[in-house]
């Protein structure tokens, strides 16, 4: 599952996340505040227009808010170090900028923007690009991303069109 993936990032709270196996999600990259994920459009996530289901936009975004809200191993000291809590979303608003096809590359680079408390704010960029070309420098990519390093990338490129802008209100909770 998404154990194996390209950078070797892995994250405990995808060990039973069937829906991220089925989409095919790949861990680039995951740091506290910070994920990157990737997948590849397949024809049963798309809508009777033959673009992708908003529904697999939103969901591939709220991974990457996910791992973006949830450390792998919290540090010693802080909220959620001993195991005890989550954090989960408390609200999220998705803009959908332009459709992405069966066959494209998405990507999601997840932020925190804003932590305090129990509460934090997240935005996650999702790009489109053709499997086929490389990924180009976007001009498009929101301004605090460092344009062309949106996905971390050592080749200064961002992953492709931007197609989406999903935000997040996280809330840290009792995992009971």
């Amino acid at each position: 599952m998404a154990e194996a993936t390209l950078s070797g990032a892995t994250h405990p709270i995808l060990e039973n996340d069937y829906a991220s196996e089925w989409m095919g999600i790949e861990v680039l990259k995951v740091d506290d505040g910070h994920a990157t994920i990737r997948m590849t459009l397949r024809q049963e996530m798309l809508n009777g227009f033959g673009m992708a289901h908003g529904g697999m936009i939103f969901a591939f975004g709220d991974t990457a808010f996910a791992l973006a809200c949830n450390p792998a191993g919290p540090p010693a000291g802080t909220a959620g170090a001993d195991g005890d809590t989550i954090t989960v979303a408390s609200g999220v608003d998705i803009n959908f900028l332009k459709p992405a096809f069966t066959g494209q590359v998405i990507t999601a680079v997840a932020n925190r923007r804003a932590h305090a408390g129990r509460s934090g704010l997240y935005d996650v960029q999702i790009y489109a690009a053709d499997p086929h070309t490389a990924a180009g420098t976007n001009t498009d990519a929101p301004a605090g991303t460092n344009a062309g390093t949106a996905a971390g990338s050592a080749n200064d490129e961002t992953p492709g069109e931007l197609i989406a802008e999903f935000r997040g209100r996280s809330r840290t909770i009792s995992k009971k």
